[in-house]
């Protein structure tokens, strides 16, 4: 339906370069781009549909006389955009970007303007090649960093551009993680939250099928619905505080996870999301070196200690090592899913003068 629409406008655009049909009015230009557009209340006007050439794409400050402002479609769900465009250029005239405005899986680039003032939830939405989102840095609202979409404050991020993968730490300065603001990001094996954030939006981090883990700070108060939505490959969440006020569904789809908390928090139960009926278990996480057995000592010129599980299930964890309490860098040295008892034993002992040991979050 949608292709038979847009051919029957290409047809009036032949007959005239500017035709008006109904509240729409069309502009071509000679390189060969063809925008649909209306006329807001002040007299600008509101980009609708862009056709054309599948290149990089600058929105015109001017429509045949009229000030561009708005990149809008008035379709619910319909982006704006031709979706084999791969660059777009927001020009400074343009004060909003509406919902799904630019939605495409072609575009690997986004420039915006220091003019714009509002970019609506999921204005990228499945931009699944989106690399980098630049704001320009005298925009008063928005700003970017390495390519990531944030308030002018960057306490808020907006938009990860869902095309990249690898790990994201997030930083310190964020309290706040938008809605949808990591969805559809299949590539990201690894999302470390900065101590600072204090709420996780709408579909946060909806499909994030590269995710196996994820630690939340005990900052974090507030989860909204649906946050981990489809995370098909997540099996462990470790919450470092006390439990978070959340929304509903914030596991669905997810089959495989469990999340774990700290003793001494507060609010956990083992059906605090729903469970068995509606969401994972939420489970104890509180391994025990045993420090007064005889296993805890040198045996076989190897320094090693027996791990116990104070938990109810079987529990994730990871034995670790530094040398300086004073600056720590911990080491991974193993992981293991504890169900009773672990003896682990460090062959590397006597290659360090002192040697401390842990247990924490794989």
């Amino acid at each position: 339906m949608k292709g038979a629409i847009l051919g029957l406008w290409v047809l009036v655009l032949l007959a005239a370069p500017v035709a008006v049909q109904g509240q729409y009015a069309y502009s071509t230009n000679a390189d060969g781009s063809i925008y649909t557009y209306t006329t807001n209340a002040d007299g600008s006007a509101n980009i609708i549909i862009y056709t054309g050439p599948p290149w990089a794409v600058s929105i015109p400050t001017n429509i045949e006389g009229l000030k561009v402002t708005s990149i809008q479609n008035d379709i619910p769900g319909h982006s704006a955009m031709n979706e084999e465009v791969t660059s777009i250029t927001i020009p400074d005239s343009l004060t909003s970007i509406g919902s799904f405005a630019l939605f495409g899986g072609s575009l690997s680039n986004v420039t915006i303007g220091k003019g714009v003032t509002n970019i609506g939830d999921e204005a990228f939405f499945y931009c699944l090649n989106l690399a980098t989102i630049t704001v320009d840095a005298q925009n008063a609202f928005y700003s970017s960093v390495n390519g990531v979409l944030f308030d002018k404050s960057q306490t808020s991020l907006i938009q990860f551009p869902t095309g990249l993968g690898g790990s994201y730490t997030i930083p310190d300065s964020v309290t706040n993680i938008g809605v949808d603001a990591f969805d559809l990001c299949f590539n990201l094996t690894n999302i470390t939250l900065a101590n600072g954030v204090t709420s996780i939006g709408v579909d946060a981090f909806a499909s994030c099928g590269g995710l196996t883990n994820m630690t939340i700070p005990p900052s974090v108060t507030c989860i909204e619905e649906f946050s981990f939505y489809g995370c098909e490959s997540l099996t462990s969440v470790y919450f470092m505080g006390n439990a978070p006020s959340v929304g509903a569904n914030v596991f669905l789809a997810d089959s495989s996870v469990t999340t774990y908390y700290l003793p001494s928090t507060t609010g956990w139960s083992l059906v605090f999301w729903g469970y068995p009926s509606s969401g994972p278990p939420a489970v104890l996480w509180n391994p025990l070196i045993q420090t007064g057995h005889g296993s805890l000592g040198v045996s076989n010129k190897q320094f090693g200690f027996n791990i116990t599980n104070g938990a109810t299930t079987k529990i994730p964890i990871a034995v670790e090592a530094c040398t300086n309490l004073a600056c720590p860098v911990w080491t991974s040295l193993t992981n293991v899913m504890l169900t009773n008892t672990f003896h682990f034993s460090d062959p590397q002992w006597t290659n360090y003068p002192v040697r401390y040991y842990g247990l924490g979050f794989p």
